[in-house]
């Protein structure tokens, strides 16, 4: 699998986990969590929204990477992931909001007990290379999340922002280079 898909993989597997860990209790079925805009959401009992990508100045890496003989490649381009964590309830009117409380605290439950994501945890290329991916709430000012629920004439839902990263996306740039095949070492006298 191709390292540019590492964003896809790591939306992927904190998906798979929690579907894993949510079902059947709080959400009766997997593929009612999902990947979607709070638009978007359908019948989703909790939907994952990719609001932002941003350069990770952590998880940021600049030595070149050795590719074959005579190859260097460039560091990999490493990058937080943004996104927005929200329940949804069918219930009643009466217990909707505790519902969506119950969703809620469990996927902080799992995304706590979960904090770095890695094997058996992962996919592709990100489980291949043996990557790990903090997990870790996004502090936002209520004005701030109040700009995410930019849709239209739906009313604003209790969502979580979550930061996960660092991805990183393997460079295709290479910079050839040749090895040291020799080397002088000159001794002078302090006297001359």
């Amino acid at each position: 699998m191709a390292t540019y898909a590492a964003i896809a993989e790591a939306g992927a597997s904190l998906l798979a986990l929690l579907r894993e860990a949510m079902s059947p209790e709080p959400v009766t079925h997997p593929e009612l969590i999902g990947m979607a805009s709070p638009a978007d959401k359908g019948d989703l009992s909790l939907s994952l929204y990719l609001y932002r990508v941003a350069e990770s100045s952590e998880g940021r890496r600049t030595e070149f990477i050795a590719s074959g003989s005579g190859m260097l490649q460039f560091p990999p381009l490493a990058l937080d992931l943004y996104y927005l964590l929200t329940p949804y309830s069918n219930a009643d009117l009466q217990s909707r909001t505790l519902d969506e409380h119950r969703i809620l605290g469990k996927a902080l439950q799992v995304l706590h007990d979960n904090a770095v994501l890695r094997a058996p945890h992962l996919t592709g290329s990100l489980a291949e290379r043996g990557e790990e991916l903090r997990i870790t709430m996004d502090p936002l000012t209520p004005d701030a999340l109040n700009g995410l629920w930019n849709f239209g004439s739906l009313p604003q839902k209790l969502s979580i922002p979550l930061r996960i990263g660092p991805v990183y996306i393997e460079s295709t740039k290479l910079k050839p280079t040749t090895r040291v095949v020799e080397r002088q070492i000159r001794v002078r006298d302090k006297g001359e």
